[in-house]
């Protein structure tokens, strides 16, 4: 973001079907604390660029219309990229969303949420104050299964030399993107970028290559690619369980 704000500038987007919200999640990781607010977020950046963009509307449509943020200090290094989140209030209300930018907050475990998410975790708690009005917890979430298989997103200037590209809708946080193809004989280990980017500063080379995606949790994913696509959003046929 690029603008000061009294609460965390960064949006995440709900993990159900588009307009429907997950009130549900297995959650893990630690649990953190702060204060929901209602934040000017949208797919649009109307007001702030979303660190993790851009968001094609193929990847909208999967994503949905719940959007939120949390702090750089957890985000800054694009690691929560398209991870899910399951937003508790202190009232008792629940949301899952998907983290998609990265602010600055007065408190690490703020959020601001789009005005579908807002509305859909939002009462008046009597136990706010004016530092925390609107008391809240959250942790990482597995995303649910309903939202469909894995996408390759690739950046429009990637090539065969310099490849580099964003892994939108996976159930789980990712830990490692890893290549073996025309450049690598062995699997290569991609560099994550702030804004979310796995990038090889060599590129996969001519030819059919393999992807390898191993999630925070270990589990790993694997799948033949014949061709690099730039600038195309690829469905893959696998899906964290």
């Amino acid at each position: 973001m690029n603008a000061p704000s009294t609460c965390a500038l960064l949006f995440l987007v709900a993990c159900g079907s588009p307009g429907t919200p997950t009130t549900t999640g297995e959650t893990f990781g630690p649990t953190h604390a702060g204060s929901y607010h209602p934040g000017p977020v949208d797919w649009a950046q109307s007001q702030w660029s979303n660190s993790c963009a851009p968001y094609p509307p193929a990847v909208q449509a999967l994503e949905g219309e719940y959007l939120a943020g949390v702090d750089a200090s957890l985000n800054g290094d694009g690691s929560l990229c398209d991870a899910c989140a399951l937003v508790t209030t202190r009232l008792g209300k629940s949301l899952l969303v998907r983290i998609i930018t990265t602010g600055a907050s007065n408190s690490a475990g703020d959020m601001d949420l789009s005005l579908a998410a807002y509305d859909a975790l939002h009462e008046d708690d009597p136990q706010g104050t004016p530092s925390n009005p609107r008391p809240m917890t959250w942790q990482l979430a597995k995303c649910p299964a309903a939202g469909g298989r894995i996408q390759l997103q690739y950046q429009a200037g990637a090539h065969v030399d310099w490849t580099s590209l964003w892994v939108r809708n996976a159930r789980l946080p990712l830990a490692k993107v890893e290549v073996q193809g025309g450049h690598h004989a062995d699997f290569f280990a991609l560099r994550r970028e702030t804004d979310g980017t796995w990038n090889d500063d060599s590129g996969f080379g001519e030819g059919p290559f393999t992807l390898r995606l191993t999630s925070t949790s270990g589990a790993t994913l694997s799948q033949r690619f014949t061709a690099l696509q730039p600038g195309a959003v690829v469905a893959t046929d696998v899906q964290f369980e």
